[in-house]
């Protein structure tokens, strides 16, 4: 299956081990070409983002999937890099990042306002609570575009108040729907088992996320023996928020300290 890859090649490369960065639900490879992919690749890194089956520039159908159909993706396009790469993840896309670590080595990674080990449920539940329309929706339809489907439902889950309407809807434009069945998975039919994965992680989320609030990403920091940082001001899509360069300083900076 053709994955669709954004490759950004540094003018001086810096750093031997490449990065490899997984999007989370509705998004694709440019959500990190926006800001991330060029501020790595300036500083020296071979920088990769992929857009999973069915995304964005990706051959196959969204509806369907599985979280095991989306790891073999990010191994797919792991396993192109000459040396092991650091996995980058964001939302569903740090669950992925947690199902990969659980059988295949990297040097590090890095989980942004990812899915929790445990499950959506607390997300559910929130989503119920606050939108309970759009979850009737999600049940009859049995997709998960209803959460995203009109620019308002997207910017109460993915950003902040403050994001500039055209901002917004540049990337609103650009959303997929999402599998159903994968979120299954998220809800307790393939969930992430830490005490498999070795691997050093960076565990960061945002003060503002509607979509894995603070709580949940303290919870999976404290599965995997560190402490999360929380960024203040931000909402769930921390790559795009006007704090993004924050974010990818601290991401820098923790590579850095492991000599990566």
């Amino acid at each position: 299956m053709r994955i669709e890859t954004i490759t950004r090649t540094p003018k001086n490369q810096t750093h031997k081990t490449p990065l490899l960065f997984v999007h989370g639900m509705w998004h694709g490879a440019w959500c990190w070409d926006e800001f991330f992919l060029p501020f790595f690749a300036e500083h020296g890194y071979h920088v990769t983002a992929l857009s999973l089956r069915g995304h964005a520039g990706s051959e196959g159908k969204i509806r369907g999937n599985t979280i095991a159909n989306y790891v073999s993706d990010v191994e797919q396009v792991a396993k192109t890099f000459d040396t092991p790469p650091v996995v980058i993840g964001h939302s569903m896309g740090g669950f992925l990042t947690q199902k990969y670590l659980e059988r295949n080595e990297a040097p590090a990674a890095v989980l942004l306002g990812s899915s929790p080990h445990f499950g959506l449920w607390p997300t559910f539940f929130r989503l119920l609570v606050q939108r309970p329309r759009v979850v009737l929706k999600v049940t009859a339809q049995l997709r998960l575009y209803p959460i995203v489907e009109t620019p308002e439902a997207a910017r109460w889950v993915l950003f902040s108040k403050d994001m500039p309407k055209k901002q917004m809807l540049k990337y609103y434009k650009k959303m997929d729907d999402e599998s159903f069945r994968m979120f299954l998975d998220l809800l307790g039919l393939n969930l992430a088992h830490p005490k498999k994965i070795k691997t050093p992680l960076l565990i960061l989320g945002a003060e503002n996320d509607n979509a894995v609030a603070p709580d949940q990403v303290h919870a999976t920091a404290r599965a995997y023996g560190v402490k999360a940082e929380i960024f203040p001001n931000m909402a769930h899509d921390m790559m795009l928020e006007s704090g993004w360069e924050s974010v990818a300083e601290r991401i820098l900076a923790w590579l850095q300290e492991r000599n990566l």
